[in-house]
């Protein structure tokens, strides 16, 4: 993900859109014929710098306006000196000016002493003047001073004296943005571009704010800056990071190379090239390039806060900490970094070091609400049941402790136990799995804000974090297959030193899911069908880049699941094992392939294109739509039974000629083209697939046997669908059905999805009993006791005979009696009772 930089050269960047136009008028709202200033303005707004000189050149330089324009056209070219030559002599005489703004918001930039005398100048403006042009000003001094609040209250002053300037909305959304609000930011850019749908500053301020959700977007809006002024240095250096983001990093080089060939000083593409050079693992252009920066700004610590913010987004968070250590060397107050170091900690598993670094952070900056987040979030934490077993750590809500915690590491244990085998790897511990009832606790563990609704869970190598059962409806997602998708990750992380590529190692965690069990991968079985006969998958050469795209995000995780297979088929475990430590040696894709496996991505495109066909060749077309026909639901039943005839092999044609007869009443002949469907498509589940429609119709004609062996088959391939399988257990249990082997299974896939049924857990537990498991009978019913059943009475009393006959009679006798202190009278414990302490046979 890309975050929005907070440092001075944000803050100066940011000033540079306050240009005053209010009187010049905007695209759509023009005032009077424009001033020679205002002109020049116009030029530096649309990047053209040179015009800017020779227009100003005619102006007055001692009025601070003109020497303002003049120092920014300068500084947006790197030529710093210059700029504070030409502002130091107009400061002298106008301390509150924009040129005295322009001066300060420069020396902050490079870390000078006099920065803060400067700016604390013009800060006064926003208790002495009512002018929105002088509020706006005061604001960019406060905000680069750190206070905030008051930055706040002056734009919201000035905003409200001028609501037509898109430069004060743009600069209070970025005071927004740098708080991460961004949707207060969002509100302040779109009221600037509803004024002027061409103010670039606003346009890259909705980029950045959109930057995280919806990433095309964002670089569409970007470009969109670009075409209004090709010398915007912001533009390119945020496309950039949003190339390196998505592992482009020529893309990101050639941005970068863009911006310094109009500022050759730029701090902001030195720090990005210098991270770029770091993730490639080239550490001596690292350390030049971030001298290159540090000759222009010594304490700008920026360079390495950066460098640590890429190295986290390539999930390498141990070396993300030491970077920003050292950022924090030379800028130790930085809220921005240490608020950084705070989430790479919480990401390494160091929770105590985390909250020291927040907790500074936060001081420094209480507007952050990133940070007060994570400080919320850790005081939640806290009151978290922490289980230790072996390497592995797991919190847990304590409400939820009792239920989850022992199937929760045996599935871990089992997963990681696995993968070890499969992989030849020993993982290093301890390995920390936090598990969250409230989604947005999740998510602002992860990445500090609420939010990210599509995902479920996250790991950083060393640290899990996901959703829990209760954090989202039952039926909507497989915890478990989640959290051994998670644990794959562990593996893949760090048997690569954190440098596998997201479809690599995404794609390996959901092959492991289908390969640990089948049912786990089925959900996109069918939309993947559809998508290959409407041409819609994924090249290979794109598919790591589909991660970044909230509208390939899905298809991008299943297609490098099938690449994943095909690897395996073709070269084998041991291909994949070599895969995974070669991309651990920091080659790019292209290089690991032919070192590991010897190919590349355009002659494994044809073996994988071949493996689909193989795969998904008659399910797709099974799926595909008759010829010239948009909506089977239009046509009449005749039409649809001669198109049933004529296209017996195809999918939709045959469920709409079943539904079609089901509405006419013609049961029989509907039974008959559901079948046909099921036939076609034996992975088909969900409302109104083919097994839950003869469901229905065998319910209807009070066909108990077909009914329940239609729901049978519904759940088998539907295995999130809790009320199909609650549904079958009802039916099971009316048609009289007691036999384990039969019931057993079906609970079983209750809990799975829905860990918190107490009555599956009853009804499991009984069913060990009779096999005598009693203590796999006494986790279940434990499990119900925590879950406050409404017959606690017989809770108890079943948890004491799975006590009994493991001959834990002290443990029996307890339960017992507090069943008993809740019913006197209730004879199954009496009776229980009377054997224990008589020494009865169990």
């Amino acid at each position: 993900m890309s975050i929005p930089h907070r440092s001075s050269v944000a803050l100066l960047a940011a000033a540079l859109t306050f240009l005053v136009l209010p009187s010049y008028g905007t695209a759509q709202s023009p005032r009077r014929p424009a001033t020679p200033l205002q002109i020049a303005t116009r030029a530096f707004i649309e990047g053209r710098y040179d015009e800017v000189d020779a227009l100003t050149e005619k102006l007055d330089a001692r009025d601070p306006g003109v020497a303002a324009l003049k120092a920014r056209a300068a500084i947006a070219r790197g030529r710093y000196a210059p700029a504070e030559a030409l502002l130091r002599p107009v400061v002298s005489r106008a301390p509150s000016s924009e040129a005295a703004l322009e001066l300060g918001l420069l020396q902050h930039m490079l870390g000078r002493a006099d920065a803060t005398a400067i700016l604390e100048k013009v800060a006064v403006l926003a208790d002495a003047s009512d002018d929105p042009m002088e509020l706006s000003r005061a604001a960019r001094a406060l905000r680069a001073l750190g206070r905030f609040q008051e930055a706040n209250a002056a734009y919201r002053l000035a905003a409200s004296a001028a609501p037509g300037d898109p430069g004060i909305q743009t600069g209070w959304g970025d005071l927004f943005l740098e708080k991460y609000d961004r949707a207060e930011a969002l509100k302040s850019f779109q009221m600037a571009l509803q004024v002027d749908p061409k103010w670039a500053p606003a346009l890259l301020g909705s980029a950045r704010a959109l930057a995280d959700d919806n990433p095309p977007q964002a670089v569409a809006l970007a470009r969109r800056v670009l075409e209004l002024n090709p010398s915007s240095v912001d533009a390119q250096v945020f496309l950039a990071g949003e190339a390196a983001d998505a592992s482009r990093h020529d893309e990101a080089r050639q941005s970068l190379e863009k911006a310094l060939e109009v500022n050759p000083s730029s701090l902001d593409a030195h720090a990005l090239r210098a991270a770029l050079s770091y993730v490639e693992d080239k550490p001596q252009d690292f350390e030049a390039e971030a001298a290159r920066a540090l000759a222009i700004a010594p304490s700008y610590g920026e360079v390495y806060r950066v460098a640590g913010e890429l190295a986290g987004h390539n999930y390498r968070f141990d070396e993300a900490v030491e970077l920003t250590r050292r950022g924090l060397v030379l800028d130790g107050r930085n809220p921005r970094a240490l608020a950084d170091l705070g989430s790479h900690l919480l990401r390494t598993g160091d929770e105590p070091g985390a909250r020291v670094a927040l907790e500074a952070s936060f001081k420094a900056d209480p507007y952050n609400k990133l940070t007060y987040n994570l400080l919320t979030m850790m005081d939640t934490l806290d009151k978290f049941v922490t289980v230790r077993d072996g390497d592995l750590v797991m919190r847990l809500h304590k409400d939820e402790a009792p239920v989850l915690q022992e199937y929760a590491l045996a599935i871990a244990h089992q997963a990681l136990g696995t993968l070890a085998a499969r992989y030849e790897f020993a993982p290093r511990g301890p390995i920390l799995i936090e598990i969250f009832p409230k989604h947005d606790d999740f998510a602002v563990r992860t990445v500090g804000l609420p939010g990210m609704t599509g995902a479920l869970g996250v790991c950083f190598g060393r640290v899990v974090t996901m959703d829990s059962p209760r954090a989202r409806p039952p039926g909507e997602f497989q915890w478990e297959a989640t959290l051994w998708h998670e644990l794959a990750h562990v593996i893949t992380l760090q048997m690569s030193n954190q440098r596998v590529p997201r479809w690599l190692t995404e794609g390996i965690s959901v092959y492991e899911e289908k390969k640990a069990r089948p049912e786990w991968g089925r959900e996109m079985d069918m939309t993947f069908a559809g998508m290959l006969n409407r041409g819609e998958t994924l090249k290979l050469r794109d598919l790591n880049a589909a991660f970044q795209n909230p509208k390939t995000i899905s298809l991008a995780y299943y297609q490098a699941s099938l690449l994943v297979e095909h690897i395996v088929n073709a070269f084998g475990d041991a291909g994949m094992r070599k895969l995974l430590r070669v991309y651990g040696q920091g080659l790019d894709t292209d290089a690991t392939l032919k070192a590991a496996l010897n190919t590349d991505l355009d002659e494994m495109q044809v073996g994988f294109d071949q493996t689909v066909e193989r795969l998904f060749g008659k399910l797709r077309r099974a799926m595909a739509m008759p010829d010239g026909i948009d909506d089977l639901m239009r046509m009449t039943p005749e039409m649809l039974r001669l198109l049933a005839n004529e296209r017996a092999g195809s999918f939709p044609v045959q469920m709409a000629y079943g539904q079609a007869l089901r509405k006419a009443g013609s049961l029989d002949e509907a039974m008959q083209a559901f079948e046909r469907a099921a036939a076609l498509v034996p992975v088909a589940g969900g409302k109104d697939s083919p097994h839950d429609q003869m469901a229905a119709i065998a319910v209807e004609r009070k066909d108990n046997a077909r009914a329940i062996s239609e729901q049978t088959a519904l759940v088998a391939v539907d295995f999130n669908n809790v009320e199909a399988a609650r549904l079958l257990a009802t039916m099971l249990r009316q048609a009289s059905v007691e036999d384990p082997a039969k019931l057993g299974p079906v609970y079983q896939r209750i809990i799975a999805i829905d860990p918190f049924d107490g009555d599956a857990h009853t009804m499991l537990g009984r069913f060990a009993l009779q096999r005598n498991e009693p203590d796999a009978a006494a986790r279940e019913f434990r499990t119900v006791i925590a879950l406050g059943p409404v017959d606690r009475a017989a809770a108890f009393t079943d948890l004491a005979e799975s006590y009994f006959k493991a001959g834990k009679r002290a443990e029996a006798k307890k339960q017992t009696l507090a069943a008993l202190e809740i019913a006197p009278s209730y004879e199954r414990a009496q009776e229980l009772l009377l054997k224990i302490v008589s020494g009865g046979q169990r």
